[in-house]
């Protein structure tokens, strides 16, 4: 059998596995962890300087999500890139390499290196340097890197609500000292999408990739002064998902990434219409499946590939042809070692018989010639080679079953008193009451056992007597012993507590082991019963590693079969069967076992949807199920307390500005009659019926309330850019060159269509 690694990419296939009291369920479908977005090469539309003149402008949507750049008389944008660099040493080329938008994600080398030009979670420019890069980069691909003496076209950029005076003040030293633009316009992102979409008087609602804007628009013109905003974004929805699933599998796998969460929140979330009902029923089992979204990551497969039958018997040959030898081989050493054990038995015993009548300085030469202690070491040495050889003889050269039968311990020492016994003899004796205190314990724990069996076998007779006597008494006294608040509970912990315990006295150092240590010391003291008092006791047994080796003499004593570990769980399972034969109300259904079966727990459906799952998969542990994530994540843009944020929801702060910012009737009805939907965090499905139900349910009666979405939330913001460009007026609201020489780079022209110079 050979096992082989292989990175799988695995397509959505069937579901094998299915449940044991369910149906066969149809196989899950399958969405793939998507990959980082890297397009490849893209060639330069450099046709279009060609067909530009001094008076058309290149039009730039400078979004934190993309930016987009295209020519004025352009009908679409013609670029559409992250605002990234990569910058990187080549120490081959010797040279710095850089890569700039989607061309950062080309290998894990660029990947490391990303920086973006915006402060994360904002649409305000931070890195200046990265900016520089985008724009030279932008510019190359309209094809203006020839041009030396600057770009030589009008320059129409987008800017957020309210931005900061310090970075228009850098983009205009950006543009004019570096690029040499003739001019330089900027507008308001939304209010050009409202105005592309033809409106005039109506409530724009802008949900963007870093925040999400009201901005009211009266005549054309927005009321800067009753601008509100909402700290969210599409941003912080794929860093929220991506916490939130990093806390739902904290030991998963594979690497989820931030472009990963915002194709997860793009592709798989939408706004619910009825939030609180929909979370509490989302994880029921009842069309689970369809509600339940499988998002695979790559993973490792191991493959094992089976052999022939003809392979697999020629193995089987080899392995018993090998075994054969190997018993041979043991136990010829085996009978080498007896022999061995033998000689050295007869040589001890010959010894042992030449210190007899001998003086104790040539005794103790003697033994020191064969590196004893003394005498008492020399007979255990006897002792254990006598039992080691009957051992021996009894499994190889098949002794006497008589021989196999330890002759019963004796304890010599215990009755000889101290003064008569020198050191060794004194250690030798607490070794032996150590001993038989083991051996009385065990002898009492059979005992003991042998009593609670003949306890149990009477109270099974007087039980079955009770059953064939009162059937009914007996069937409630069983329901009431299993349905006791602590019956379940406490077999549980005591099962959790038998291995705690057992994996504590594994370890020497735990606590457990000590205190089973102390004891033993205890029972090893002179005065076994005597309380020991601090600095009165000079024992030092458990000082050193040989007490140790004691200990687990002691603790690996021989088992008999009646001192095996019993089933704590046995008492509730012969309640529940005898429940199941004799109780026609108690049902499979009804058992510890069935209750605490997969397809009942919520964890597991929050975790692994509606099928069973399988630890050992790597197929199944490289899996994301997102199901109440799909509609948490973009519910926070009307419940925003959900992410932590202290802040309204945007119907609250719609319903605000209608209510106590304007106070004439015709202004409100106006508002209310064109509310305008754009940018990409309100694509969500059913994101404006929503927004139209809860807002109508905060407004009087008789307002008549009219939504719209923009007919392309992404693109539109550009299309109004250039067509604004296009506008014979366009020219009187740009920041020529001389003015910005003479009045200086924070000097603005206001418009209808930007911010304010106040701001």
């Amino acid at each position: 059998m050979t096992i082989q690694s292989i990175r799988v990419f695995e397509p959505a296939n069937a579901f094998s596995q299915t449940s044991r009291r369910s149906s066969p369920k149809p196989p899950p479908r399958i969405w793939h962890a998507s990959d980082p977005p890297f397009k490849g090469y893209q060639s330069s539309p450099s046709d279009g300087y060609k067909q530009s003149s001094a008076s058309t402008a290149i039009v730039i949507d400078n979004g934190s999500s993309l930016v987009r750049a295209g020519w004025s008389f352009d009908k679409a944008p013609r670029l559409s890139l992250p605002a990234n660099v990569a910058r990187y040493r080549d120490r081959k080329l010797n040279r710095t390499c850089m890569y700039v938008g989607y061309d950062a994600f080309a290998d894990a080398t660029t990947r490391g290196q990303i920086r973006n030009a915006f402060e994360p979670g904002s649409s305000i420019v931070a890195n200046w340097d990265v900016m520089e890069g985008v724009l030279d980069y932008t510019f190359l691909k309209l094809g203006l890197g020839s041009v030396e003496e600057g770009i030589g076209r009008p320059v129409l950029m987008t800017e957020p609500v309210a931005n900061l005076g310090y970075s228009r003040k850098t983009m205009n030293e950006l543009l004019f000292e570096c690029y040499s633009a003739p001019s330089v316009a900027y507008g308001i992102d939304s209010l050009l999408s409202y105005r592309y979409n033809k409106g005039k008087n109506g409530l724009v609602v802008s949900s963007s990739h870093s925040s999400t804007h009201i901005i009211p628009v009266l005549d054309s013109k927005p009321v800067i002064s009753s601008v509100s905003r909402l700290n969210w974004g599409g941003y912080h929805g794929a860093d929220y998902l991506l916490k939130l699933l990093r806390l739902k599998y904290p030991t998963f796998p594979g690497k989820m990434t931030e472009s990963q969460a915002q194709g997860m929140v793009r592709d798989h979330c939408y706004i619910s219409q009825d939030f609180d009902g929909e979370m509490r029923r989302y994880l029921d089992w009842t069309g689970l499946e369809d509600r339940d979204h499988l998002i695979q990551y790559p993973f490792t497969e191991h493959v094992v590939v089976e052999k022939t039958e003809e392979e697999l018997a020629k193995i089987a040959e080899r392995k018993k042809e090998s075994g054969r030898r190997l018993q041979e081989q043991a136990a010829k050493m085996r009978l080498d070692k007896l022999v061995r054990k033998e000689q050295e038995l007869e040589y001890f015993k010959d010894l042992q018989q030449r210190l007899v009548n001998q003086t104790k300085k040539e005794i103790k030469r003697l033994l020191d010639e064969d590196e004893f202690k003394d005498e008492a070491q020399l007979d255990r040495t006897i002792k254990e080679l006598e039992k080691s050889v009957r051992k021996a003889r009894s499994k190889d050269v098949g002794g006497l079953e008589n021989a196999e039968q330890e002759e019963e311990q004796t304890f010599p020492l215990l009755d000889v008193p101290d003064d008569q016994l020198d050191e060794a003899g004194l250690k030798q004796k607490r070794h032996q009451r150590l001993m038989k205190s083991g051996v009385e314990a065990r002898a009492r724990a059979k005992v003991e056992k042998e009593q609670e069996k003949a306890r149990v076998a009477e109270e099974e007779r007087r039980d079955e007597e009770r059953r064939q006597n009162d059937l009914n008494g007996w069937l409630e006294g069983k329901r009431a012993a299993r349905a006791a608040s602590e019956a379940v509970p406490a077999y549980l912990q005591k099962i959790k507590e038998r291995d705690r315990l057992k994996a504590d006295l594994g370890n020497r150092k735990s606590l457990a082991s000590q205190m089973r240590m102390k004891t033993l010391a205890n029972l090893a003291s002179d005065q076994p019963g005597r309380k020991r008092r601090r600095g009165g006791d000079d024992d030092n047994f458990g000082a050193n590693d040989d007490d140790w080796g004691v200990y687990r003499t002691v603790q690996t004593g021989d088992q008999s079969e009646d001192e095996e570990e019993e089933d704590l769980g046995a008492g509730l399972k012969n309640i529940e069967a005898q429940l199941l034969q004799y109780d026609t109300t108690f049902t499979e259904n009804n058992t510890l076992e069935a209750q605490s079966d997969w397809t009942k727990s919520l964890i597991h459906a929050f975790l692994r949807g509606p099928r069973p799952f399988d630890p050992e998969s790597q197929k199944e542990a490289h899996q994301i199920h997102l199901n109440v994530e799909r509609i948490r994540v973009p519910e926070i843009v009307f419940q925003p307390a959900i992410a932590g944020l202290d802040q309204a929801g945007l119907v609250e702060i719609v319903a605000d500005i209608i209510n106590q910012r304007f106070t004439a009737v015709q202004d409100r009805d106006a508002l209310l009659k064109d509310i305008f939907l754009t940018g990409g965090n309100t694509l969500f499905q059913g994101f404006d019926e929503r927004f139209s139900r809860d807002l109508r349910s905060v407004l009087p009666t008789e307002a008549v309330v009219s939504v719209r979405r923009a007919g392309d939330s992404l693109n539109d913001t550009w299309k109004g850019a250039a067509q604004w460009a296009r506008e014979p007026g366009f020219a009187a609201t740009s920041v020529t060159r001389e003015e910005y020489l003479e009045k200086g780079s924070e000097y603005l022209k206001e418009h209808n269509r930007g911010n304010p110079a106040a701001v």
